[in-house]
């Protein structure tokens, strides 16, 4: 076990600290205000759930650890994901800046309703619950489109693999949409909905790569039928 934690240097530790106070501090800052409760809400359960997964991991997964700090273009990804997820990652920086500058510096979205944020608050507990046990549920959960045969890559249907095939984008998709709606932002949803789009066509040909590469992937579709939503897709 000490052995897989070597994997994980420090500066990997040093770099996630950064970022878990970082990204919610960037919220705050853009806003201009550092007293906005709706942004201190967001960042709040976004570093508890960082930490908990993070300690997770570290403690009972060390090789799923290292293998999300996995370098895109590495391991045998698939080409057509690394450009997806350099679209994915602008995407998300715009969606990160539109929203703090829209509900609260230049207020483009005015009266926005009470009760549509607390509904983003609200679908902000299943997308956390979705990410923590996608982390839990499966070691093989790579940020990367890849088999992972060096670790004997093997199909997954505990937890909540066992209700849909894709639990870590359903939570993502959530995070996606109820944050603008916790937050107050109309605008933000618009880079919202484009990465929830993205992650479904990542889906698509994910389980395409699957289907053809890994064993028993044809027979957990047939077992488990929905993707993200039962009886929807």
């Amino acid at each position: 076990m000490a052995r897989q934690k070597k994997q994980v240097t420090a500066g990997h530790l040093i770099f996630s600290a950064v970022y878990l106070l970082l990204w919610p501090a960037v919220l705050l800052f853009l806003s201009g205000d550092w007293y906005w409760t709706e942004g201190w809400i967001f960042g709040i359960w976004f570093i508890v759930m960082c930490i908990a997964c993070g300690v997770y991991l570290y403690n009972r997964d060390p090789q799923l650890l290292a293998e999300r700090y996995r370098l895109p273009g590495s391991g045998g990804q698939k080409k057509w994901d690394i450009g997806l997820l350099h679209l994915l990652a602008i995407i998300f920086i715009i969606w990160t800046f539109v929203m703090p500058l829209d509900a609260k510096r230049y207020e483009c979205t005015r009266n926005f309703p009470d009760w549509l944020n607390m509904i983003g608050g609200i679908g902000l507990l299943p997308a956390v619950f979705f990410i923590y046990r996608s982390f839990t549920d499966n070691t093989y959960l790579s940020p990367l489109v890849r088999i992972q045969k060096e670790r004997k890559q093997k199909v997954i249907t505990k937890g909540v693999y066992s209700m849909i095939r894709h639990p870590m984008y359903l939570g993502a998709i959530l995070m996606f949409i109820c944050t603008p709606l916790l937050l107050g932002s109309a605008y933000g949803i618009i880079p919202g909905i484009l990465l929830s789009f993205l992650l479904i066509f990542r889906i698509i040909g994910e389980e395409k790569m699957l289907t053809e590469e890994l064993k028993g992937y044809k027979e957990y579709k047939k077992k488990v039928k929905y993707r993200l939503v039962p009886f929807l897709w």
